[in-house]
């Protein structure tokens, strides 16, 4: 075999297997677009074909969940709920992530591994003490009570992030900074966290990501409609026994996935080197 040929199926295939990958993660989102955006008729008639539209877009999905629903304050309940607990993590782990990598010594390497190893304890496993300390402070069926747990899981990842990030910065840059009389943390504030933008933007995306998709404790602590996040309003008050309203559920969830993939799209690139930066040196 030649190699032109050769080179040619390699090409193909690659291309191919890309073309399946493409296909696999894509075709979620595309269902849920034509989802949002049938007439009842056609999604319910089994006699139709289910990958296109049979008759006309409408947009009477969107209107039942803005005129019959409480889904704008859902939006608004998860949009406060994720500034806060971002607004949380930023304070928190920025700060914690500087001060581990800033330890010489082996310890500060083995508490980082400890505090991200709390990040992978189930949520199944704590929300039951976590709603003794709810009921505790009176935030049962609040959203408040999502913005005091939700940083239980975001900080520790956040903070060994943000600590393998500032390992790959240069000691010398802060040196240089106290030399020209800055403090410590005069210098931590005008180079250490200034140089660390990728890696603290990351933060905020994959802070407020986490917030918006999470289910297990939103369920847990809040019953009340009008104190629901997104999440969980859409996957329960749209469900009526074993009544789904598809189009209204897709479309609920169509509103709320296209913020967050503009954002990843707009900051690939500052993202990608928040998640990759501490890697390299």
């Amino acid at each position: 075999m030649s190699s032109p040929v050769a080179r040619s199926l390699r090409e193909t295939g690659f291309f191919l297997g890309v073309a399946f990958f493409v296909i696999l993660a894509a075709f979620p989102f595309y269902w849920m677009v034509i989802t949002a955006f049938k007439q009842n008729s056609d999604l319910y008639d089994i006699t139709n074909t289910p990958f296109w539209f049979n008759e006309p877009p409408t947009l009477e999905h969107i209107k039942y969940l803005f005129e019959e629903t409480l889904f704008a304050r859902w939006l608004l309940n998860s949009l406060v709920i994720g500034l806060c607990v971002t607004a949380i993590t930023l304070v928190t782990a920025i700060p914690a992530g500087y001060s581990l990598a800033r330890m010489t010594s082996r310890k500060g390497e083995a508490l980082g591994i400890m505090i991200f190893l709390t990040y992978l304890v189930p949520p199944t496993l704590l929300f039951l003490p976590l709603s003794r300390i709810i009921a505790v402070l009176g935030l049962q069926n609040s959203m408040w009570s999502l913005v005091l747990v939700y940083p239980t899981f975001t900080i520790p990842f956040c903070s060994w992030l943000l600590m393998g990030f500032f390992k790959a910065l240069p000691v010398e840059i802060e040196e240089a900074a106290i030399v020209d009389g800055c403090s410590l943390f005069g210098a931590f504030i005008k180079m250490a966290i200034p140089l660390s933008m990728p890696a603290i933007l990351t933060v905020v995306i994959f802070t407020f990501t986490l917030t918006l998709q999470e289910f297990v404790y939103a369920l847990t602590f809040v019953s009340s409609s009008d104190q629901k996040p997104i999440t969980l309003g859409v996957s329960t008050d749209l469900i009526r026994g074993d009544v789904f309203f598809w189009g209204e559920i897709m479309a609920g969830a169509l509103i709320a996935a296209v913020p967050v993939a503009i954002a990843y799209n707009l900051f690939l690139d500052r993202f990608i080197a928040g998640i990759t930066g501490g890697a390299v040196k």
